[in-house]
């Protein structure tokens, strides 16, 4: 059995549209736990938002295989498994880095969705829209107007607080990412870049899921953690009302955080 005591190190994965400086608040918080808290960037995301909005090439040529392998690369340096939470495109990164044995436990939190999840609800089509109402978008970086990341992210906020979080936080996406994994995956023969197979045994799983999450709703996680049925592994799911995309941040972040952690060090304890 593993001792929950010496899980000492959790590695938080950002999403699309964000950088490490999203999980700011998680980092500190955590770290005045007197854990070891990584967040690693993705290949060519490391510098600062301001110099990553200046360049969009760097964001518009990165790939999921090189994201996932730089991620396990970090991982596997480590001296422990450590808990392993992604937020957004993070879960989805969560999920592939456990699907390769990597990590003692994973929460994914208001999570995209793995390959054969077919769920698309309205406000998720609104939400990016923008992206896939033009082609040419699957070839370059793409980015949010405020308002825009108004409904998809920040719409429990006011439109004032959520300009200082797009200001502050926002950065372009690869926007053949948004279209290979947001729509157009689960229609290609094959299996794709996001796909995990579902039955196979891995660390303890939790999904949490935002109630009133526009660009990735409850009803998309609740079926992404249904595929997992068949697994042997523990998966759980929890929805939490009233928060939206931005819940890492958005207040009230502070009761997600120790809801995540004392999941994760619950379960990976009673994981063989």
């Amino acid at each position: 059995m593993n001792d929950p005591h010496r899980l000492t190190t959790v590695v938080l994965i950002h999403g699309l549209w964000m950088t490490p400086r999203s999980w700011d608040h998680w980092k500190t918080y955590y770290e005045g736990q007197g854990l070891r808290v990584l967040t690693p960037a993705y290949p060519g995301f490391e510098i600062e938002v301001e110099a990553l909005r200046q360049a969009p090439q760097v964001i518009a040529d990165l790939t999921v295989p090189q994201t996932v392998d730089h991620l396990a690369q970090v991982i596997g340096e480590l001296d422990e498994p450590p808990i392993i939470m992604g937020h957004s495109f993070g879960g989805t990164l969560a999920q592939l880095l456990l699907a390769r044995g990597l990590g003692a436990a994973g929460v994914v939190i208001d999570s995209a969705p793995t390959e054969g999840v077919r769920v698309s609800p309205p406000s998720q089509l609104k939400s990016l829209l923008p992206a896939l109402s033009n082609p040419a978008t699957r070839k370059r970086a793409f980015g949010f107007t405020p308002e825009q990341f108004h409904y998809a992210f920040t719409n429990t906020l006011t439109e004032q607080e959520s300009r200082e979080v797009w200001d502050t936080y926002h950065v372009p996406a690869p926007g053949h990412w948004i279209w290979e994994y947001g729509l157009i995956a689960n229609f290609k023969p094959g299996h794709q870049e996001t796909w995990v197979d579902y039955s196979a045994d891995r660390a303890p799983l939790l999904f949490i899921a935002g109630g009133s999450d526009h660009i990735m709703p409850a009803a998309v996680n609740r079926s992404n953690a249904r595929r997992y049925r068949k697994s042997p592994a523990l998966t759980e799911y929890v929805e939490l009302e009233g928060r939206d995309h931005w819940t890492c941040a958005a207040p009230g972040w502070e009761a997600v955080a120790d809801r995540a952690l004392e999941w994760a060090l619950r379960s990976s304890a009673l994981a063989p």
